[in-house]
């Protein structure tokens, strides 16, 4: 007895160490495999894309712009992220065509538009740019291979009439008739299956949890989901009726009686051509002069890269976009297009530009549906030391800049946003739900222990909230949306009895936004520059320069995102980075994290779970 009590442990610490072994040896072959074929494969890619990449523009080129495969709002900064798919981003598009439109040797565009939407905000500022291009003497004819009753193809269409020349191919159909949402309530499916979603929203038109909640639109939520729908739909057919110079009730009588054949479309001026895209390239082509080359939008981004400007002043243009969390490194999905707003980052990238003294100004450009209130927090903070410093901000609010988008938007100097961006949404939710039930009918049972108070087992999923529990998450709740309240009567400087008005976790469109105070002017990027620079007292025919935050990953930091769960890789990956003598190699390996989830029971600043 004596002995097994001596010998067990002894046995214990060999297979101990035994397992460290193998584990080190893993993580060996993990950093070699990685630096001797991952890494040359990934650098070898990225190099051969820049080289192809950086072809002359020919003397007579079109621009093929393709929107079928979906955008981003912002150029996601991993230098990996074109790996997972990603594609182009509004701001790319708008900043390439500002630099296209002063290049003598681009001549026209050719814009292949969606069948189904594009993201109504998006829309709007692609739209812009390409009348900002026109403006400038040159030719765009968008091609369409159809548009369908879906979601909002509406915004498709406002795209496509912006062109000098709309086209459609003969066989397509013009099915556009409005706009179409679709919701899912699984409340009773959670009570035929023993789900209980217990939640606290403030207020009645928070409407995430209805879908857990309800079998059916409330009152409130009809009302909502139907104002800013309604909103969308009528400034993309103002706009659209406005660059095909039709009156808009005659626009909008001739959709709604649709749907129509190609051919039925061109007779009622909804389009101007019929034909194959090919036949559109040989005629943008023909237009643009004598050789015209077509060249892809992409490779023209990138040969030119991003606009620089000129000038001793500097703007910072600061980037968000995604759910906004507390943390810092990479996102979620390392050789993936998805981001995320880290707030640990993103205030850095805000200090950033306060430190440096060329920068007068900051412009900062927020996509978000929203997310940690505690993240978000952490960001205005950033924001009010940029005002300290005597840096004027401007908001550029894209797709969406809801509830938490909001709070991190709501200090600001001053708002800009497109008519169809999705804001507001000043409430918060949070809950759980109770699966002991749901588990049981499958033999599964599920027991809670705890220590502490009582609130210690609030959120756990075993077993409903107490009386007291419940009633101390609610008060924790009030806390939030009173915080909320706070911060935007202070930087819209409104009554807080106004905007609790306007509030209660009310969506607004920026255009419906604009008309109760929560957004100064309506626009996007380019404006909010020139916003920036009058609040800066730069005068406006004086060049700046731009400065973008934060800095694109370096490929050492990405592949460091990548395989952050393995320490001993990480580890490898420092001796490799010392032995290449690269210091940044080195100290962002040392950084790695595991990513950090949100515990079950935290509150929410966001429109729509994520």
């Amino acid at each position: 007895m004596v002995e097994m009590a001596i010998t067990r442990p002894g046995l214990w610490m060999t297979s101990s160490l035994m397992k460290q072994f193998f584990l080190t040896m893993g993580g060996v072959f993990a950093g070699l495999l990685l630096f001797f074929v991952i890494i040359p494969f990934f650098l070898i890619a990225i190099a051969i894309g820049a080289a192809s990449s950086k072809e002359p523009t020919p003397a007579n080129t079109v621009l093929e712009l393709d929107l079928r495969d979906g955008i981003t709002d912002q150029t996601p900064t991993n230098p990996f992220a074109v790996f997972g798919g990603g594609g182009l981003s509004t701001l790319q598009i708008v900043d390439t065509l500002a630099q296209a439109q002063d290049d003598r040797k681009v001549k026209a565009l050719l814009v292949r538009l969606p069948e189904g939407g594009l993201t109504p905000a998006a829309a709007d500022e692609i739209r812009q740019a390409i009348r900002r291009f026109r403006a400038s003497g040159k030719i765009v004819i968008a091609h369409s291979q159809g548009f369908m009753p879906v979601g909002t193809a509406v915004s498709s269409y406002m795209v496509g009439a912006s062109a000098s020349e709309l086209w459609m191919q003969n066989t397509a159909a013009f099915q556009l008739a409005g706009i179409s949402a679709e919701s899912v309530f699984l409340s009773r499916a959670f009570e035929r299956y023993g789900v209980n979603a217990q939640f606290e929203q403030r207020y009645e038109y928070k409407n995430a949890v209805n879908e857990f909640t309800e079998s059916d639109y409330t009152p409130a939520h009809r009302e909502a989901m139907v104002a800013w729908m309604t909103s969308i739909y009528d400034s993309a057919l103002a706009n659209a009726a406005q660059d095909r110079r039709l009156t808009l009730p005659s626009l909008k009588a001739a959709i709604e009686a649709g749907p129509y054949s190609a051919e039925q479309a061109r007779q009622r001026r909804l389009i101007d051509r019929i034909g194959h895209v090919e036949e559109a390239e040989a005629e943008v082509k023909r237009r643009a002069g004598n050789g015209a080359e077509i060249m892809e939008f992409g490779d023209y981004a990138s040969s030119v890269g991003e606009r620089t400007g000129s000038g001793s002043s500097s703007i910072a243009i600061v980037g968000a976009e995604g759910a906004i969390v507390t943390g810092r490194g990479g996102g979620a999905d390392p050789f993936g297009s998805s981001s995320m707003i880290l707030s640990d980052d993103t205030a850095k990238a805000i200090y950033d530009a306060i430190e440096d003294k060329s920068v007068k100004a900051i412009v900062f450009r927020v996509s978000s549906p929203g997310g940690s209130p505690e993240a978000s927090e952490q960001i205005l903070a950033a924001i009010r030391a940029a005002k300290a410093a005597g840096k004027p901000v401007v908001i550029s609010m894209g797709e969406y800049a809801a509830s938490g988008g909001y709070w991190i938007s709501s200090e600001a100097n001053w708002i800009v946003a497109q008519p169809s961006t999705i804001t507001g949404s000043i409430g918060v939710y949070g809950g759980k739900f109770v699966l002991a039930d749901a588990l049981g009918r499958f033999g599964i049972d599920m027991r809670n222990l705890s220590v502490g108070g009582q609130y210690a087992d609030a959120f756990s999923p075993s077993q409903p909230f107490t009386p007291e529990q419940r009633s101390a998450f609610a008060a924790q709740i009030d806390r939030t949306y009173e915080e909320f309240i706070a911060r935007v009567s202070t930087g819209r400087r409104l009554p807080p009895a106004r905007v609790r008005e306007i509030a209660r976790g009310r969506v607004w469109t920026g255009a419906q936004a604009r008309q109760i105070g929560l957004v100064d002017q309506l626009g996007g990027l380019e404006e909010a520059i020139a916003k920036a620079k009058e609040l800066a007292e730069i005068p406006a025919d004086q060049s700046v320069s731009f400065k973008r935050y934060p800095e694109p990953e370096s490929p050492w930091k990405a592949l460091s995102s990548a395989f952050g769960v393995s320490s001993e890789a990480a580890r490898v990956l420092v001796g490799i980075g010392a032995v290449m003598d690269d210091p940044q190699a080195e100290a962002t390996v040392r950084r790695i994290q595991t990513e950090r989830a949100r515990a079950s029971g935290a509150s929410v600043l966001a429109d729509q779970p994520y």
